[in-house]
This record gives structure tokens, sequence and C-alpha cells, in this order.
């Protein structure tokens, strides 16, 4: 045999060796003296009988095909992984140093697995929290807080009205969704366009009446009028004709509300007539000096100087609420236009406070003094804000914001308690009148479009007019 082998190959082969070994250990030395020359690293490659590549012979580097990540990525994403992880894990979680650095990631030292409901303390690090809150590192991605809203201090118009009343229990001034503005002076109502500051004279009740309220309708065509004698007017605000004269009460009128479709009058003959396709009395049990309805319709709230507060719907024959924690007459009223049943009422000069009141559980919210008498108070349909108006003792005006019911600004100018007050239709100015017999319009709101700070400019320019 050995002969045989001798004869194939002409090789004289050890014992035990055969001419296929032979094979396989020549082409094992050829394989890696190719790849000696062919690697530019000095380790060895070690080849098996597998197909397993084998990455240290494989020259990417060489030929570009790893592409190292740039200084600045890198440092983006060190600063995302530190705000990510304290953001799960907390602030005192590990160290924020950089990625590749440090301690490698421990995890937190608390049960996964917990067997009772637990409320998360704010230092727990499984406790949610809103991004960059209580973050070490949430200074690298805040931003600079916006500067407080200044709010001018001066009116930019004033007008003189000569005969308004200082009257607690009248409501002689409103301003249309269409920017007109009624205004009550003795026994007349004058009409003025503040885009154009023309003044149109709508009625004159005659030597034996007076006007004691006005109120538009929300769309701002027909103007409602309650008089001396107790009449309740409606009027065509475009054409200045009357269209319907309404009776019921007794003496004077001396506030209206409307709603959608139907008109509230409350007199100082204790009642409210509701002006509908329906006639209804509802029984207040003393004066009533403020009337206001939700935005909704849905609910009717009525002031009083027996310090009431009611809240009625159109269905009710008696009050749904009474609210008897003011301690003197209640005329400024007000709904929130930003919350469903939240109402705002304001007491008189015994009083002197502003109570907040949700009519969906009956109960009061909040309550602050504000050290004199409250004679009007409106939200802000912009800005979660509210403005009110002041008498004795300071005559000011107050914009405060809900519902820390922090001071944004006092505003002042009136010698006489401002008793009567409107806002613009696009919800950025206010219109203040009081006994002194002067109308003053104050820039105090944002637009509801761009929240940038209010300037001391409006549509008019600054100056002294006569409305009549």
């Amino acid at each position: 045999m050995d002969s045989n082998q001798t004869k194939k190959t002409g090789l004289n082969l050890p014992a035990g060796m055969s001419s296929t070994s032979l094979h396989l250990e020549t082409f094992s030395a050829s394989f890696r003296a190719i790849s000696n020359l062919s690697s530019p690293s000095k380790s060895t490659a070690t080849c098996s009988d597998r197909f397993i590549p084998c990455r240290t012979s494989s020259r990417l580097h060489t030929f570009g095909l790893i592409n190292k990540a740039s200084p600045v990525k890198e440092g983006g994403n060190d600063v995302y992984n530190r705000l990510l992880k304290s953001e799960l894990f907390g602030t005192d979680f590990g160290s924020f140093s950089p990625a590749g650095q440090g301690s490698p990631l421990e995890s937190p030292s608390k049960n996964m697995f917990r067997f009772k409901t637990e409320i998360p303390s704010p230092s727990s690090p499984f406790s949610p929290s809103i991004l960059g809150q209580d973050s070490v590192i949430s200074s690298e991605v805040s931003t600079t807080p916006k500067p407080p809203r200044k709010i001018p201090k001066t009116p930019h118009k004033v007008l003189d009205a000569p005969s308004l009343q200082d009257d607690f229990y009248l409501n002689l001034v409103d301003w249309s969704s269409q920017n007109v503005l009624a205004v009550g002076l003795g026994t007349s109502v004058y009409l003025w366009t503040a885009s154009t500051s023309k003044v149109t004279k709508l009625c004159d009740l005659g030597p034996n009446d007076s006007v004691c309220s006005v109120q538009w309708t929300r769309e701002g065509s027909y103007i409602s009028v309650g008089t001396y004698l107790g009449q309740v007017q409606v009027w065509d605000g475009t054409q200045c004709k009357r269209i319907r004269t309404m009776g019921g009460h007794q003496t004077r009128t001396g506030v209206l509300a409307w709603s959608s479709r139907i008109l509230s009058s409350g007199s100082r003959d204790r009642n409210i007539l509701q002006h509908d396709l329906r006639v209804s009395s509802d029984y207040v049990s003393k004066l009533v000096c403020g009337l206001k309805w939700s935005h909704d319709d849905r609910e009717l709230a009525s002031g009083g100087n027996d310090n009431q507060l009611l809240v009625w719907n159109q269905l009710s024959q008696q009050p749904l609420l009474k609210l008897t924690k003011h301690t003197a007459a209640v005329k400024a009223i007000a709904w929130s236009p930003h919350q469903s049943g939240l109402l705002a009422s304001g007491g008189g000069t015994a009083d002197r406070c502003i109570r907040f009141w949700s009519t969906t559980s009956g109960n009061q919210l909040n309550s602050v003094d504000t050290g004199s008498q409250v004679c009007n108070l409106v939200w802000s349909k912009n800005v979660n804000e509210l403005v009110s108006t002041h008498g004795y003792s300071q005559n000011q005006i107050m914009v405060w914001k809900y519902p820390s019911m922090a001071k944004v600004a006092t505003l002042t100018g009136h010698s006489l308690r401002v008793l009567y007050l409107a806002m613009s239709p696009d919800g950025q100015s206010i219109v203040t009148g009081a006994g002194d017999e002067t109308l003053r319009f104050w820039n105090v709101f944002p637009s509801m479009k761009t929240p940038a700070p209010v300037k001391d400019t409006g549509v008019w320019s600054l100056g002294r007019t006569q409305i009549r």
C-alpha cells in the first residue's frame, strides 16, 4: 500500500501521513501567507472550517465605510441622554457626567414590584414630572421668562358725559358687538360710534321720565332701555326706531340682561320679568340691582340689596341656588367665559369682597377683600383675567389674574366712584363711567391672536370730547 502511494504522489511520505493531509496543510499555510500580506494589522488571523466572518481582517476604516460621529452631535446626544435620565429616574439618580465617563448606569434603589397603591412624592424617581420642571439640567433647555404685561396707567380717550347719574343701582353704559357705545344721560340715550367718533341721539323720554338702564342684544342690532316709570323699550340701534314697549314694573327698571332670545328686567319693585313669548315673574325679596345671563343661556344670576346672590334657570319659579356669603348689596356679577358654571360677584361698601362660586356644586371657591365697594365686574374673553371697578373709598379700577387673584394693574383717574363699566367687542379696551360725568377709555387686555404687551396707543387719539 505504501508503494502505491509513493507511485501516485512521487514523494517519500513519513509513516502515518497521507497525501490528503499534505494538501490541507499546504492550503492552510498558503492562506495564512495571503492573509498576512493583505491585512494591515500585525495580528494573525485564525481560520476555521466554519464560514464565520472575521472583522479583524476587514478594511472598512481604510475605505471610509465607517463614519465617526461629530463632536457636536455627540454633545447633543449627551445632553439628551442626561435630560432623559433625570426625567425618568429623578434628579438624584447617578451622575450626570458625559456618556462613556464615570460609573455605569445603576438601578434605582426602589422595588419595581409594589403591592399597594402609593402616591409618589415629588422627589420620587418614579413620579411623573413636567419636562424640565425640577431637573438639574433644566437650565440648558429653559427659555427666558416673558416680562410682565405693561398696562398704561392713563386713559387713551376721555369723553364728557353731562348728567351721568351717580347712582349705585343704575346701569347706564353698554358697548355693543358692533362697536357702538350706548350711554344714558338724563332723559336721553346717545350712541357713540367708536370707529368714527360720531354721536347719535337715539331717543328722548321726555321731562317726566329718565333713563335707568341700557343693554344691547348680543348681535348688537337692538338695544333695550329701562325707564324710571318702569317701562322697558326695545329700539333698532341702526334706524333709531322704537320696536316695542313693555310694561309690568311698578317703578324704575335699573337693570337689563339679554340671553339669546329672552330679555330679563329687574326693578325696584322686587320683581324680575322675563320678556318672551311667555311672561313669568320671579320674586326677589328686595331691590334687584344686578342681573346676568350665563354664556350658555342656561342660568340667570341676580343680586339685590338683601345681600343675596340668586341663580335661576328658565324653567324655575324658585331660585336654584341662594348664595348668602355677602354682607352688602350685590350689584357686580360676571360669568366666566373660560369655565362653565364659574360665577364672580362683588359686594358693596360693608362687604368689599369679590367672591367666586361654582354653580354646579353651590360652593364658594374663593374670596378676596378689595378694600373698597365693588361696583362692577367684567371677565376678559381673551385671557383668564377680570376687571373690577370700585367706589368708596378709592374709586379705582383693578385688573386681576385668575385664579391666583394677583393684581395685574391698578388704574385711577375718576374723582367719584366708578359705577359703570363696559368692554369693547375686541376685548382689548374697557370704558368706565362715574358720577364725575366722564367716560374714560383704557387699554387693558391683549388681543386674542397676539398676546403682546398692550401699547399706550389705540384707535382713538388721546383727547377730551363731549358726547353730546
